[in-house]
């Protein structure tokens, strides 16, 4: 039972080099156990090549769409930078918008009034006046 609780601090390749076959008395249970706990470490090798394959086979599947695949995040220096990289001395200022009204900048050179025929205005349609 100690195993059990020692199984969520360990991973599952340190739990089962944990285990003794000298712990359990029968022979033919110690043979057992180390068949089934070959077995466990067998199949789990396989199970991580499928999923490192599964992973491999969506990146392609999502590259030929058009998409980005899964990065590929490579260890860095855990030191850090040792040089500033802030970009404070490139950015610049945002300048205020100028823009006057349009109605100042046009001239008016002439001024027209159009007649319009009475007979194709509406009935009720009253004069209100130039603009």
């Amino acid at each position: 039972m100690t195993q059990i609780i020692l199984a969520k601090d360990l991973s599952q390749t340190e739990l089962l080099q944990s285990i003794e076959r000298k712990g359990i008395a029968e022979e033919s249970m110690g043979q057992t156990v180390e068949i089934l706990l070959n077995l466990i470490e067998q199949l789990q090798s396989e199970v991580k090549e499928l999923r490192a394959e599964n992973q491999g086979l969506r990146d392609e599947n999502k590259r030929l769409k058009g998409e980005k695949g899964q990065p590929e995040i490579k260890a860095k220096n855990k030191q850090g930078f040792t040089s500033n990289h802030s970009s404070e001395k490139e950015r610049q200022t945002p300048k205020k918008d100028n823009k006057g009204s349009k109605k100042a900048s046009i001239k008016i050179d002439r001024e027209e009034i159009v007649e319009y025929p009475q007979e194709l205005l509406p009935a009720d349609g009253q004069f209100k006046g130039y603009e």
